[in-house]
């Protein structure tokens, strides 16, 4: 049976696969829900003869993802013994850490690493480093709802991973504008308030300003009242749930930790009592050996009691099930990633149901999280194609309630009250060169006390250039010069940039750098140089660097077209080989003493099905004409690569009698026993996607002892 994939899914697979064939890497990153890991399954259905290894954070992740392919091959099925494809191993990142002697034995054509983003630990990301350089010819998909590492310095492993080569990349707002993604009905709330209440008054009293303390004590006050007039948790609960008619649904209950989890299920009677007396209480994390029966419960649980799944780790990622009503997060300030993976966890590809998101916190910044998801929503709009009617009709469905709306607008004229005067950012500022020896500040960065230093970084630099009118003096000026103010970033940027690249061409004699090198200082000189490659690619050169700045880097020899350089490499190793042989009947694994692996370019040119479609539609004419003086003819490739097998089943038969081939024999790098064994379930199974086997064929294998059972 072939696997269909969603259309967004077909789109990524295809873009993935001609990627993959270009440079030997793809990410796909798309938000949960939308069905990805599907991708990775089509691609080893797809290349059967092939050998795939799947790496991901856990085989509870991967076991979930097979019973999902399992419901989509086989929906009425009643088999409980889940089948992985017999092409595909699994191994989790923390098994190859502690099992790093399995690399070398691995004879992997394919890796998926999924979740890729968590690539990025320390000693997960050494050994699969170590599995990436051990098999340099083996072609990589990535996977995952996000590709930066939000509490690790902004950490973009895509382009770590897999030098930027990204083949589909959707946001979650996008999912759901398109309808992807099934659209939510939205709650917030906060569940305690005390502390930041608290922290509020201690910021008010170290005011100088009595009057401004007056002020503000005031505003403290009435936002107090508000909060206490608002509606409780137990409130929000029975209201929401009974309004949706989903009393008796299955809800996630995302907490941050054990001992916040604890805490919250005290809460348990307090808050769902008015809607269930007894509900069903699951608990779920890593470290629980209780955890995968207590989750496999949760998904069977179809009776009329309300069902809560508290976990804190377990669902941030990989893991998604279909039946969710809601899910409801009962955080301290998290990640935009996690927030939004938590978000995703209760919306699925391909249905029509509205679940219920309960966003309940107990800080005033945390209220403000659902803004990063508006704005990828009104960013999807703003480049689709469609009417401002269906944009009001998007709005209609993606229901917002907020609880707590007059408390956001009072707490906003306080933080603004609390943070508006220049010497308080400045102080901040002064700070924060002090940790960090510089004024680098990142733009979305906020001091511990709310103040969003970052932007008012930002502003100054405007006002400094004129862009913006504002009250910055001399004095002021003076001021932010003496803790190192940049107010040129991109000229800055540019200097240091092309001071590393003076050092690196004198020790390397170019600019053939590695898009995640980063210099002996920590500089990210791969990623700066690689991006201002995709710049010029979009913008043009002239667009991006001024005519000195592109002198400068001309003269030091800047590689502008990276694939273009590396068709160059494998073109004239492939030259060099036709000179001295007189033919390219090259083992796949064949490396020339340059490091050039040609054999596996070659044969993602000669072999594979998707690999020869992808040519025929990509490779210019002056590339398939060096193709062709090579003896290349991507036309015939097909009956080339079966007789060259062929051949060597024949010299097996002449050797031993049989074609009786183990499924595990190789000869010249060609994996013989399993293209044997495919061979016969083709004969079994015509209809079945793969290689042609027509009557020809089938008479040549009949003429050296063919076994068809």
């Amino acid at each position: 049976m072939k696997l269909e994939l969603f259309e967004h899914n077909q789109k990524a697979y295809e873009a993935a696969v001609s990627m993959m064939a270009e440079t030997g890497k793809a990410a796909i990153i798309h938000p949960t829900g939308t069905g990805k890991s599907l991708i990775a399954f089509k691609l080893a259905m797809e290349h059967p003869d092939a050998s795939v290894y799947w790496l991901a954070p856990s085989s509870y992740i991967y076991h979930t993802q097979l019973e999902n392919l399992q419901k989509i091959m086989k929906p009425d099925s009643s088999d409980k013994q889940i089948q992985s494809p017999d092409n595909i191993t699994f191994i989790s990142y923390s098994k190859l850490m502690h099992n790093e002697e399995l690399i070398e034995k691995m004879q992997p054509d394919y890796i998926i690493l999924d979740e890729f983003h968590r690539c990025g630990a320390a000693e997960w990301g050494k050994s699969v480093r170590k599995l990436l350089d051990a098999h340099k010819t083996a072609k990589i998909l990535g996977l995952s709802a996000t590709n930066i590492r939000y509490l690790d310095n902004q950490r973009d492993m895509a382009e770590e991973i897999f030098d930027g080569c990204i083949a589909s990349e959707m946001t979650l707002g996008e999912a759901m504008a398109k309808g992807i993604l099934s659209t939510p009905k939205y709650v917030m709330a906060m569940y305690s308030y005390g502390e930041e209440l608290k922290k509020l008054k201690q910021r008010i009293q170290a005011m100088e300003s009595r009057s401004s303390v007056r002020q503000n004590m005031e505003l403290l006050e009435q936002l107090r009242r508000a909060l206490e007039k608002a509606d409780g948790p137990d409130k929000i609960f029975e209201k929401h749930m009974r309004m949706e008619g989903k009393m008796h649904g299955k809800y996630i209950v995302f907490c941050s930790s054990r001992e916040h989890m604890d805490e919250m299920t005290e809460h348990m009677h307090e808050w769902f009592d008015n809607v269930d007396m007894s509900p069903h209480v699951y608990v779920a994390y890593y470290s629980n050996p209780e955890t995968s029966k207590a989750f496999a419960q949760f998904k069977a649980d179809k009776s009329e009691h309300l069902k809560l799944l508290y976990c804190i780790d377990m669902l941030n990622e990989g893991v998604h099930v279909d039946d969710v009503d809601g899910v409801i997060l009962l955080r301290p300030t998290v990640s935009p990633i996690i927030y939004m993976q938590q978000i995703g966890r209760c919306l699925s590809a391909g249905t029509n149901k509205t679940p219920i998101i309960f966003d309940l916190v107990d800080n005033f910044e945390s209220l403000y999280s659902i803004d990063c998801l508006t704005e990828e929503i009104d960013q999807a709009f703003s480049l689709m194609p469609c009417t401002q009617v269906e944009k009001e009709r998007f709005k209609d469905r993606f229901r917002i309630y907020d609880e707590v709306k007059e408390c956001r607008q009072l707490f906003g004229q306080l933080q603004s009250s609390l943070s508006s005067t220049w010497d308080n950012y400045y102080l901040a500022a002064c700070a924060y060169h002090r940790d960090h020896g510089n004024l680098k500040v990142p733009k979305d960065y906020v001091t511990d006390d709310g103040l969003t230093l970052g932007s008012w970084i930002q502003t100054q630099r405007k006002v400094y250039s004129g862009k913006i009118a504002g009250g910055l003096t001399a004095d002021k000026i003076e001021k932010l010069n003496l803790i190192g103010m940049i107010w040129n970033v991109r000229k800055n940027s540019f200097d240091t940039a092309y001071e590393e690249l003076e050092k690196y061409h004198e020790q390397h004699g170019n600019l053939d750098i590695k898009s995640r090198y980063v210099t002996e200082s920590g500089y990210p000189l791969g990623k700066w140089i690689n991006n201002i490659r995709v710049s010029a690619k979009k913008k043009g050169k002239e667009a991006v660097l001024n005519k000195e700045q592109l002198k400068k880097l001309e003269a030091l020899g800047m590689i502008w077209d990276k694939n273009s350089e590396i068709w160059d490499a494998y073109i004239n190793a492939a030259k060099k080989y036709y000179e001295e042989t007189g033919d390219l009947h090259i083992p796949v694994r064949y490396v020339t003493e340059d490091g050039v692996a040609l054999g596996n370019w070659l044969s993602s040119i000669k072999n594979g099905k998707s690999g020869r479609k992808m040519r025929a539609e990509t490779l210019t004419d002056e590339q398939k004409a060096q193709l062709k003086k090579l003896g290349i003819n991507l036309e015939n490739t097909n009956n080339t690569v079966w007789n060259s097998k062929y051949e060597l089943a024949k010299e097996y038969y002449t050797e031993h009698g049989n074609l009786n081939i183990p499924v595990a024999y190789c000869v010249d790098g060609v994996k013989l026993g399993r293209w044997i064994s495919n061979i016969r379930s083709k004969r079994k199974n015509p209809k079945s996607s793969g290689m042609m086997l027509d009557e020809s064929r089938i008479a040549m294998l009949d003429s050296i002892g063919m076994d068809w059972k």
